[in-house]
């Protein structure tokens, strides 16, 4: 049985500090190299997602990091004790980028012979891809029988009767499969997550089944409330699965440094361990990495790595739903009014990576009225910026029923919404008598932290004149204030 990764580090930019390895504010595809070796070495990671989705990444990433820290890779086993695992585009939604899931899927086998070269055995460097935007269990096996029959597949067949196999020309194809780890990213999926995970899994002799839970799309499309309880009714659906299915499951959640997108800091490990105490993996993002001081991320990370896993938390399923479904309609409405000022601040926001425009929910522009919106950490930074945190947005929905409830099942409530509360200007003008009163009955107004709140004066005010010439060294210093981008 392999070792499963309980740590895994992503290219999510939402860092304000840029990496001592990175030439540039705007990491590259040599970089990223880099970056791989340096959360292995350094910072104690044992997972490195390499993302294709979106943008444009080196497909060698393999054969390079053995050629350019052999030392490392001869201690530290690619494929046994670190692990590289691919999140590729998704044919059904990004049609644009179809093809490249094929090139990447091809790559594996070079991959492997790479590795094979370097280490003298057969032990596959890269056998996982994560399949963003998963939406039926179709989608899942697509992939694992491309990759089986297609890429694999074809090195039995002859070019011609009687002349060599592929196989015999160029040398034989591993590993023989692959394992496909699908990502829930809306509502209806992440509802649903153990029936897509049960269909892919029933014809399909499986030692175990990772599935990851996205946190970040679901806050931003339906708010902070409905982003959590989601993932603990799919963490919960997802345990129960495990066990009528009779293989484990290793759910995987997506979280980021602000409490909109996870809370997840060096200094909130804890918390965040016991908000998700079945999420066998959790993932540190740029601003957890590079944030930070360096000691604190390795001591984090050895945390992270280190914690017991515990049953998921058993949570009234329609209980959840009935809040999140009047909480999503506070949520949205309130957002419409602020969507102008978002997608305008958002241009302002710094890169970090280049990054191609993520088609969610509110990319299709579904039932939110034709609103398009900025990627989930443009969009948090931009209503930061603005001196509004995500997190309040809809708060006003909630009764003293709702609340005493998900102070029950989200266990860091309240503490998420002081961390968020801390950024908010009150006199933002977005922030409605209703909200108001809601921060106060909640016990978590006040305690404005005032250098930022002067810096978003300036942002609003160059808003109101059309004057955003300073607007962006305002929002970079505000994001210092906070150590997280969005």
């Amino acid at each position: 049985m392999r070792t499963i990764p309980k740590c895994m580090s992503t290219q999510h930019p939402d860092n304000v500090y840029s990496p001592f390895f990175a030439e540039n504010v705007v990491i590259n595809g040599e970089e990223e190299i880099k970056e791989a070796y340096y959360v292995f070495s350094h910072l104690g990671c044992d997972e490195q997602m390499w993302d294709y989705e979106g943008k444009e990444v080196d497909n060698f990433v393999v054969k390079k990091l053995l050629n350019q820290y052999p030392s490392f890779f001869r201690d530290k086993r690619l494929g046994k004790d670190v692990f590289i695992t691919l999140r590729v585009p998704n044919p059904t939604v990004e049609k644009g980028e179809a093809k490249v899931l094929l090139e990447t899927l091809d790559s594996i086998p070079r991959s492997f012979d790479a590795a094979r070269m370097f280490y003298g055995d057969d032990i596959p460097p890269i056998f996982e891809v994560i399949l963003p935007m998963t939406t039926s269990h179709r989608c899942l096996d697509r992939i694992y029988l491309y990759y089986r029959d297609f890429v694999v597949g074809k090195q039995h067949k002859p070019f011609k009767p009687g002349d060599v196999t592929i196989c015999e020309w160029i040398g034989e194809f591993k590993p023989e499969t692959i394992n496909v780890i699908p990502l829930f990213e809306d509502m209806p999926r992440l509802l649903e997550a153990h029936t897509i995970t049960r269909e892919f899994i029933r014809d399909k002799k499986l030692e175990y089944q990772r599935v990851f839970l996205a946190r970040s799309d679901p806050a931003m499309n339906y708010g902070l409330i409905s982003a959590v309880l989601l993932n603990k009714i799919a963490l919960m659906e997802l345990e129960r699965l495990s066990q009528d299915a009779g293989i484990p499951i290793y759910p995987i959640v997506g979280v980021g440094s602000p409490p909109f997108r996870g809370n997840l800091r060096p200094q909130t490990v804890d918390r965040v361990i016991q908000e998700y105490p079945s999420a066998y993996t959790l993932t540190v993002q740029s601003s957890f990495k590079y944030d930070h001081a360096p000691e604190e991320v390795r001591e984090a990370v050895r945390m992270l790595r280190e914690r017991q896993i515990m049953p998921a938390q058993e949570v009234d399923r329609g209980r959840c739903l009935e809040i999140i479904n009047k909480y999503v309609v506070a949520y949205q409405e309130q957002l419409q009014t602020m969507v102008p000022a978002i997608n305008t601040v958002a241009k302002y926001v710094p890169q970090r990576r280049r990054r191609k425009l993520h088609v969610g929910l509110f990319g299709y522009a579904r039932g939110v009225g034709g609103v398009t919106l900025p990627r989930a950490i443009g969009f948090t930074a931009a209503m930061y910026s603005l001196g509004f945190p995500p997190e309040i947005l809809g708060l006003d929905a909630l009764t003293e029923d709702d609340i005493q409830f998900l102070q029950q099942v989200y266990v860091n409530f309240k503490r998420d919404l002081r961390d968020a509360v801390r950024f908010l200007n009150p006199d933002t003008p977005w922030l409605t008598p209703a909200l108001r009163r809601q921060l106060e009955r909640l016990g978590v107004a006040g305690n404005y932290h005032e250098e930022h709140r002067t810096l978003t004066d300036h942002i609003l005010k160059s808003l109101q004149s059309h004057n955003v010439e300073q607007m962006e060294d305002c929002i970079l210093r505000a994001a210092y204030v906070r150590r997280f981008l969005g």
